[in-house]
């Protein structure tokens, strides 16, 4: 072997052999920096801070909090039109360079030092997608030395049209508006796949300045944009001369319209679910955002409930309907008045409202669990308890008649004859086993047993829910999941929710359901017979028809109805309006649901007895002086009203003393 090819050899194995070790170099530095930079595939779960996405039961968006993309372009959906637009406005060499473009920068450079100012950038889209995915906003030099390295990492993990896709559903475009999709609803109200050539190049132009580009904040700047961004389609060759003078010389033609899902669809219902989520989750937690709630909503059968609502509230009344699960207490429906838009009270949850003969599910309960039977005689007759002198409606009474009928037509003296039977606390504790007066104590006046004191839709609605549920009292809530930003369960309702307690004995409850079933079957609640489908319910009318109310429940659904006027003045309706409502409502849905019964009457083995007897203290140490005496809360005082309390049903007005 010649000296001059040994010579070749030595050369060519040095250069194999720095090449080699350049190679591990670079790998081994390009994996260095790997290890500390974020996973580019992470991108396509990002989420601002502070976003919150409101699922129904369906996946439907009910609605997008905080600084969301509240509409995406599916993956290879993007208009060719609008993804030539943005390379030519932002980084016209996006297609041959590796995340840095240095050409750009020199270039960008140059026409900055000839301007003496800063007009044109030189952040490619690479890097702007890392900056908005993974970084601040700040101008500080760490931050650009991680934004171009994670523009390399993204060029390696992600290909061109992955990176541009991700970019213009993410990149912020003034108005509220995230993304190309948003921004053309937001500008336009259109899709982006019906964007004219003029339409996305002023969309295109927006990137470096959204709030003074903004064809809603002054319409000469963002003509002068549009035209440069025409201008640099023209040079890369996306379109011809003729096209751009036409695009220039074109209208603007906005046609604003404000972002999708900006506003709620359900929005009662998503105001009490802001209320109720620090409950489940921390400020950190609601902070960083890129939260998916799946709520309890169905959102076909609250839109349904909706419009029964406004059509049929009697006269110009507002209306209420809340919809609970009883198995779950998850609520499906929640309805808190005619407009959101006109009013944001939620009368669902906010408004307190005299609850009229529907209260009389507690003292019945409370009878029936004493031992007191459906089909014992009780005498419905004019009547006082100290000063307190109910009377029936049209004041018309039956004699003897059987308990079951006395709540079939919703006979007052007997409602508050079961309430001196049984004893105030009976009632009340009846009452707060069932979700009434927990927070807001129930007083001990004779009127308590017929809706003297107000209550909210949903509480009453939940009470109603747990008799149906055979005595199970579940929570009501508005939540079934809700998953974190990397889609991680935080809290799921199955496994962490209330798992309900045991508010009234089986039996109780189902003689209960029996007996209401009958109020709709042949009694005041007839208005919402579903022919062969069992509902029981119940009526009630607060004093003047202030409040009409209807609450039925099938075994898989209870329904609460709700219509009077905000400022409690009479109506001129009755509860058959809402019996009525509730019964176009269940129409609409009922298909839903196979046709159940209730479980059967059962046979009630308990005995009375009447409360708390005790034996007295022997009277000078005789025991023969002891009596059995009534010790239970003793009597109240002569009729007073409850203080602070609400109208009195207009079937307890008072009467003469006899």
């Amino acid at each position: 072997m010649t000296r001059k090819r040994r010579h070749w050899i030595v050369i060519a194995g040095s250069a194999i052999a720095i090449g080699c070790v350049a190679a591990l170099a670079e790998r081994t530095l390009t994996d260095a920096l790997d290890s500390v930079l974020p996973d580019a595939r992470r991108i396509a779960n990002f989420n601002r801070p502070g976003t919150i996405t409101l699922l129904s039961t369906d996946g439907q968006v009910i609605q997008k909090l905080g600084p969301a993309t509240r509409e995406k372009v599916e993956q290879d959906k993007m208009p060719l039109l609008v993804e030539q637009a943005f390379v030519a406005a932002e980084d016209r060499r996006f297609y041959y360079h590796n995340g840095l473009d240095i050409w750009g920068i020199s270039r960008a450079l140059v026409t900055n030092l000839r301007q003496g100012s800063v007009r044109e950038g030189a952040s490619t889209i690479t890097q702007q997608l890392a900056r908005t995915v993974f970084l601040s906003q700040e101008r500080t030099l760490p931050r650009k030395l991680k934004e171009a390295a994670l523009a390399y990492k993204l060029e390696r993990q992600l290909s061109k049209q992955q990176i541009l896709e991700q970019y213009l559903n993410y990149v912020y475009l003034g108005s509220g508006a995230y993304g190309v999709a948003d921004a053309a609803w937001v500008y336009f109200s259109k899709s982006p796949n019906q964007l004219t050539l003029p339409e996305a190049a002023l969309i295109a132009g927006m990137p470096p300045a959204p709030s003074v580009y903004s064809p809603l904040v002054n319409q000469k700047i963002a003509l002068e944009r549009r035209a440069i961004v025409l201008k640099r389609m023209q040079q890369a060759g996306f379109i011809s001369a003729k096209e751009a003078d036409a695009a220039r010389n074109s209208p603007l033609n906005l046609k604003p319209a404000i972002p999708k899902y900006f506003n709620s669809s359900a929005p009662f219902f998503t105001s009490w679910v802001a209320q109720q989520l620090p409950n489940l989750l921390t400020p950190e937690q609601l902070e960083v955002g890129g939260l998916k709630i799946h709520t309890s909503l169905n959102l076909a059968w609250q839109k349904q409930a909706q419009e029964v609502i406004r059509k049929y509230a009697p006269g110009n009344t507002e209306g209420s309907m809340v919809s609970i699960e009883p198995s779950s207490g998850e609520v499906r429906v929640m309805v808190g008045g005619k407009n959101f838009n006109t009013s944001q009270f939620n009368r669902a949850t906010q408004a307190l409202r005299s609850p009229g003969s529907t209260f009389k599910l507690f003292p019945y309960a409370a009878a029936i669990n004493a031992g007191i039977k459906p089909e014992d005689k009780v005498v419905d007759a004019k009547r006082c308890w100290r000063g307190y002198c109910p009377k029936n409606f049209g004041n018309k009474y039956l004699g003897s008649v059987a308990l079951a009928d006395a709540l079939r037509y919703s006979l007052n003296t007997v409602a508050v004859q079961l309430l001196d039977k049984v004893g105030f606390d009976a009632v009340i504790s009846m009452a707060n086993n069932l979700g009434i007066g927990t927070t807001r104590p129930l007083g001990k006046y004779y009127p308590l047993a017929i809706g003297a004191y107000e209550q909210t839709v949903l509480d009453m609605t939940a009470a109603y829910a747990a008799v149906a549920n055979r005595g199970i009292y579940m929570k009501p809530t508005p939540f079934e999941e809700i998953r974190g930003p990397d889609d991680e369960v935080i809290w799921n309702h199955r496994f962490e929710g209330y798992k309900g307690r045991r508010a009234l004995d089986s039996d109780v409850a189902d003689t209960m359901n029996w007996m209401l079933q009958r109020v709709v079957s042949g009694g005041t609640g007839a208005a919402a017979s579903l022919g062969d489908r069992p509902v029981a319910g119940k009526t009630g009318t607060s004093e003047g028809a202030r409040d009409l109310w209807f609450i039925g429940s099938i075994p898989q659904l209870t329904t609460a109805v709700w219509f009077g006027y905000d400022n409690n003045r009479k109506t001129s309706g009755g509860s058959g309006d809402a019996a009525w409502a509730w019964k176009q409502f269940m129409t609409k849905i009922q298909d839903n649901f196979e046709v159940q019964p209730f479980p059967p009457k059962p046979v009630m083995n308990r005995t009375f007895r009447p409360p708390g007897k005790t034996r007295s203290k022997p009277k000078n140490g005789s025991e023969d002086a002891a009596k059995d005496q009534d010790q239970t809360q003793g009597p109240p005082p002569r009729y007073i009203a409850p203080p602070g309390g609400p109208p009195l049903n207009e079937n307890f007005e008072p009467m003469p003393m006899p």
